[in-house]
């Protein structure tokens, strides 16, 4: 039987350098985008708090010591900025993401001059905050990926999270970004047979109403790419959802 670190090195899990787990601190305004967000962190199997205003959410950084923290701009209080200014004179080296409808290039720089490590806008893919964090976590050397296991691979199809490049039987297959999350989110759990609404939950969250037929239209796409001309590796279960697993023969 496996133990915690055989499971998590099989998922190319996050560590804190120290072999803890990463902490990350989630503050939105919509408690229900910050429930979404901090639900697929603790599978990701972080530790994970939750704040819908600025200074809640300095209250419990000062006690919980995040490694990230995903930012919202605009709260009911504090704005995002001056929870970063205040964050950041405590903790200068945490990794902070801004989370936020606003779209404007100023509101862009001014996020990045303020001192956040990245920026991302809604509507967004939860895959992508994911991989945003991750990224961060890794480049601040403030986390490592257990055994560092720097490739997900699923039979002959292998895909690099930090290159983004997804390759099968070693020809390097082009995929769109929202056709890279999904097969990552497929390769993270091969031979699981996934719902088509666990698939909207993990890659697009709200931003197509929970329409099944995206995820359809997606798959469909990622098999005429991943699958076309080959033994597939992307399987329909009927009345349930899809399932990724090496092909046979």
């Amino acid at each position: 039987m496996r133990n915690a670190d055989d499971h998590a090195r099989a998922l190319g899990e996050l560590r804190r350098t120290d072999g803890g787990l990463v902490r990350a601190l989630v503050v939105d305004d919509e408690p229900d985008l910050a429930e979404v967000l901090s639900r697929m962190l603790t599978q990701e199997g972080w530790a994970v708090r939750t704040a819908v205003a600025g200074v809640r959410a300095l209250e419990i950084a000062a006690e919980f010591r995040p490694d990230a923290v995903v930012l919202d701009v605009m709260l009911p209080d504090l704005d995002g900025f001056e929870v970063l200014r205040r964050l950041r004179s405590e903790a200068p080296e945490v990794c902070v993401l801004f989370l936020t409808a606003r779209d404007a290039v100023e509101d862009r720089i001014a996020g990045i001059t303020a001192g956040g490590d990245d920026y991302v806008t809604k509507p967004f893919s939860l895959e992508e905050v994911l991989a945003r964090l991750r990224g961060l976590l890794r480049r601040a050397g403030m986390a490592r990926r257990v055994g560092d296991a720097d490739l997900l691979t699923v039979g002959a199809l292998t895909m690099d999270e930090d290159a983004r490049e997804v390759t099968r039987d070693g020809t390097v297959v082009e995929l769109t970004p929202t056709e890279f999350e999904l097969l990552r989110f497929l390769m993270r759990n091969p031979r699981r047979v996934l719902s088509k609404a666990q698939i909207m939950d993990r890659v697009w969250s709200n931003d197509f109403g929970g329409q099944a037929h995206v995820v359809e239209l997606y798959i469909s796409y990622l098999r005429k790419k991943i699958d076309a001309g080959r033994q597939p590796m992307i399987h329909t279960v009927r009345g349930i959802g899809y399932v990724l697993k090496p092909a046979a023969g």
